[in-house]
């Protein structure tokens, strides 16, 4: 307003072309934040949900205490877990649980490079209409962009995990007893498929609290660019 007004008074003193050079002149103010600014900074928020709440996945029991993401049987499994109980062999149905978020705690402390790398290279088509979302846009958008591509990176890291915590013989003898069991149908489920789905829906779930965290709690942006782009959606 106080620029309309100006222009009509000096529009009194001078012609239109020496008006229009005092126009050019005059501050043009802000223009707010450009959508690339906006997508740096779900980078840093989405990135400082990797760094801590992902990280916490790969504690010792990171999966297993943790009731957000703890991986439970596939349904598939859960008759074989009550059947091993009803038999008196619920101490080895108990380790088939925990050993398979051992697995998932120890593929997230290596793939943690993955992750950070995935968000890296995401590219926020509308960045401020995400800004501008439910409090958990950003990891929906990051999970939709790169769950199929990181399931492809992260699937051999579980399998590896699997061996590597042994759990793959565990569960192999698990198996066996439970088909060895009268009266029962066999079972061959694909479980570092199962893991590596319930290991990233989890990555995908601790980096959407941290997520929530800074959209709801000024105390958490704890840098420039997460104050001046979370205000927006204030």
């Amino acid at each position: 307003m106080k620029r309309v007004l100006l222009c009509i008074l000096l529009f009194q003193f001078v012609g239109c072309t020496e008006l229009q050079q005092v126009v050019n002149q005059l501050p043009q103010g802000t223009t707010g934040i450009g959508n690339a600014e906006i997508a740096q900074g779900l980078r840093e928020a989405l990135n400082m949900g990797i760094e801590k709440q992902v990280n916490k996945l790969a504690l010792e029991n990171g999966f297993f205490k943790n009731e957000l993401v703890k991986i439970l049987l596939p349904q598939e499994l859960q008759k074989v877990d009550k059947t091993l109980r009803d038999v008196g062999l619920g101490s080895l149905a108990d380790e088939g649980l925990r050993i398979i978020n051992r697995a998932a705690e120890d593929a997230v402390s290596e793939a943690t490079p993955i992750f950070v790398e995935a968000v890296k290279g995401i590219t926020f088509n509308d960045a401020k209409q995400i800004l501008l979302g439910n409090d958990n846009a950003a990891t929906q958008y990051l999970e939709g962009s790169t769950k199929a591509k990181l399931y492809q990176k992260f699937n051999p890291i579980i399998k590896n995990s699997f061996q590597k915590v042994g759990a793959d013989q565990i569960w192999s003898n698990i198996i066996t007893k439970y088909n060895n069991l009268p009266l029962t149908n066999n079972v061959n489920p694909d479980l570092t498929d199962y893991t590596t789905n319930q290991a990233l829906s989890g990555v995908y779930t601790m980096i959407a609290v941290e997520e929530k965290e800074i959209r709801t709690k000024i105390s958490s942006r704890t840098t420039d660019l997460l104050k001046k782009v979370f205000a927006l959606q204030d």
